[in-house]
């Protein structure tokens, strides 16, 4: 998968791989001719006491010097660029694939893995073509023309090099098939961590009305513990290959210093030449050295690569057709016909074969107690997942076949937890229409009853929201969600328990106005409250996902055992308060 992932990531920058490979080829070029010319000094100018010779060659050796430095910051820049250009598409191709998954998808990698892979791995991926691009490319070179050249040098020491190369490669060897399991298992810890962090800053109010401060920070602690553990392996084993790397390359320095006496003591070798040998012999071994370094980098950058792979692979189970329907007039019909649903893996399904119709201009609400299936049933009309059998349709076609932007523009969710994003109230507001004007958005605020006390603010429109809208009361948040919907002005309208934060009389308010304003938009409300159902045009009661009940109020109480304990049980603890 890495390398798949860095094929169709660079192939388009692939002009500045030619810069790099370039550049870094110029430098190894430099590199390789400096030994020589040193050699030509010591045997030429300093044996000789040839002063002038040793003023002009090393005036050479200063300007490949110069080179060799120039070369090196231009191939870093350019893999720099590359590096950095190759993260931003990755992450940004992972954010779009992220963004179009379902709520199947995203309860399969779960919020905090998918979080990891889109900063943690993407920058583990990215680091490795930084590096690679600074040092991989040159190793080689390095390498293989050291090889050329101290063979040129001195053959009779060559033997020196088909010894401490072997053995080095396979120290390194060992060292890295024992890293990757642990870079595997430091990835999902990371993941671990993540998911524990993120729960208790979402829940930090439960943690404190619970005072269970001191097992979150012990929980927390086992994972950061574990992530240390983890950690330690691979740097205890990390820290291992460099010490093995240095103990080859003295041993080999030793070794070349020894035999090579011999030779310049029978007068086979010249000492300028020995010399080469030995900064030849550094160089390749140095180069096998950088390559090191990147083995320690790649099995972490393989193991995330898989973990990114995981997720572009994954198609979302919510995906447009290919030949969409033709979007039919605006109505807002809907229509429930055999419907059942089952979530992945599940043993039963959640909805049981559900037939029924929620007329233009109409109100229908849905009761039953909890896990019965109200929301999973208004999650199907917003086609966050796909029925397992029957259809939902709206305005006469299934909602499989609408492209899905276009279905969306067709229904206003107001989900049962509301949320708001960062920024002002105008910003969230204008998530229903971006060219909504001034006038529009207090016009909804005014029909979701919250605009009171948005104009009380001293901001107004402008006045901050935190994110999840953390700092405005919970009645608040749902009013200005209900109002962000209101703004889009949909065919649907659909309350997912959205007003069971409201007082009885703010609720009341509220469905008066849009019952009032909005006569000709389908509204389909969940709820728990019958107070605020029981004008409704229809009650649909669902039990255990099949429903048991439908029909008016009046009509349930006679009709409908199950909607009746519920009116009896509402009724009784408003005359026990």
């Amino acid at each position: 998968m890495l390398g798949k992932l860095l094929v169709r990531y660079l192939r388009p920058a692939w002009p500045l791989i030619v810069a790099v490979v370039f550049f870094q080829l110029a430098q190894s070029i430099a590199s390789l001719m400096l030994p020589t010319l040193n050699a030509d000094i010591i045997d030429n100018g300093v044996v000789t006491g040839d002063i002038p010779y040793i003023w002009s060659t090393g005036a050479v050796m200063l300007g490949i010097s110069l080179v060799q430095v120039v070369c090196a910051i231009v191939a870093v820049y350019f893999g720099s660029r590359l590096a950095m250009g190759m993260g931003r598409d990755l992450r940004g191709h992972l954010f779009h694939r992220v963004v179009a998954f379902s709520q199947r998808e995203v309860g399969q990698f779960g919020a905090p893995s998918l979080i990891t892979r889109n900063t943690n791995d993407v920058q583990q991926v990215q680091m490795l073509v930084q590096v690679s691009a600074t040092l991989m490319i040159s190793a080689p070179m390095l390498a293989i023309g050291g090889v050329i050249m101290a063979v040129r040098q001195d053959a009779g020491l060559s033997w020196l090099m088909a010894v401490s190369i072997p053995v080095l490669l396979i120290i390194v060897g060992l060292i890295v098939w024992r890293m990757v399991p642990a870079f595997t298992k430091m990835q999902k810890r990371i993941d671990r961590v993540n998911q524990i962090m993120r729960e208790q800053l979402t829940g930090i109010r439960v943690v404190r009305a619970f005072v269970r401060e001191r097992e979150e920070r012990a929980r927390f602690a086992v994972a950061s513990d574990e992530v240390q553990e983890t950690a330690l392996r691979a740097g205890n084993l990390m820290a291992l290959m460099f010490p093995a790397v240095m103990l080859v390359m003295n041993l080999s320095s030793v070794a070349v210093i020894w035999f090579g006496a011999f030779q310049v003591q029978d007068h086979g070798v010249q000492i300028g030449t020995l010399f080469a040998f030995l900064q030849y012999l550094m160089q390749i071994l140095m180069g096998v050295m950088m390559a090191t370094f990147m083995f320690v980098m790649i099995p972490r950058a393989a193991v995330c690569a898989n973990r990114i792979g995981e997720v572009l692979e994954t198609d979302p189970s919510v995906a447009a057709p290919l030949n969409a329907a033709s979007a039919p007039v605006p109505a807002g019909r809907v229509e429930f016909d055999g419907v059942d649903f089952a979530y992945p893996g599940a043993e039963d399904a959640v909805l049981h074969d559900l037939t029924f119709t929620v007329e233009p201009g109409t109100t229908t609400a849905i009761i039953g107690s909890t896990g019965a299936g109200k929301t999973t049933l208004i999650g199907l009309v917003a086609r966050l997942f796909d029925v397992t059998a029957g259809s939902v349709r709206v305005d006469g076609v299934d909602v499989r076949e609408y492209d899905p932007d276009e279905l969306w523009q067709r229904i206003g969710l107001v989900q049962q937890r509301a949320f708001l994003f960062s920024g002002s109230i105008a910003s969230n507001l204008r998530y229903g229409d971006a060219e909504a004007t001034d006038a529009q958005l207090w016009e909804a605020l005014d029909l979701a009853q919250a605009k009171d006390f948005v104009a009380a603010l001293s901001e107004g429109l402008e006045a901050p929201i935190a994110q999840g809208g953390t700092n405005v009361s919970g009645g608040q948040r749902q009013r200005l969600a209900i109002a962000r919907a209101l703004v889009k002005r949909p065919e649907v309208y659909i309350f997912d328990d959205s007003f069971s934060a409201l007082d009885l009389s703010t609720d009341a308010a509220l469905r008066r106005a849009l019952d009032t304003h909005l006569p000709d938009a389908t509204r389909i409300v969940v709820a728990q409250r019958v107070s605020t159902i029981r004008h409704a045009d229809q009650i649909i009661v669902l039990d255990h996902g099949r429903m048991v009940g439908i029909g008016t109020h009046d009509e349930l109480v006679e009709t409908c055992e199950t909607y009746t304990e519920i009116v009896d049980s509402q009724l009784a603890a408003e005359a026990a308060a």
